[in-house]
């Protein structure tokens, strides 16, 4: 196993899918391209959900507009989560009747 990584641009990915479309020994194609068979059934895959935005690149992930409503609305979620834990813990420090402050 090298311990190198090989990294593949985007045309090369379309290219490999496009020739999987067409080819009916997919293991054979892939022994052609020099790349595991899970990696093009992966990128045949991923090709297949997201059109487009597949292949981003260095991790950047394309969202569409609902899922990038979605992403915001789940920050949203998580940080008044956040809050109310914070406040929850704050009424039960001050709640507590330790008889040293009785209040006024």
């Amino acid at each position: 196993m090298s311990g190198e990584r090989r990294v593949f641009d985007k045309e090369f990915k379309l290219m490999s899918v496009e020739l999987s479309n067409s080819r009916t020994d997919l293991g054979a194609l892939a022994k052609e391209l020099d790349i595991p068979p899970a990696m093009l059934y992966r990128w045949r895959r991923e090709f297949s959900a997201k059109q487009n935005g597949s292949f981003p690149g260095n991790g950047k992930v394309i969202l569409s507009e609902t899922e990038q409503e979605l992403a915001r609305l789940k920050k949203e979620l998580r940080e008044t989560q956040m809050e109310r834990d914070i406040l929850k813990k704050a009424v039960g420090i001050f709640s507590r009747s330790d008889g040293k402050y009785s209040g006024s």
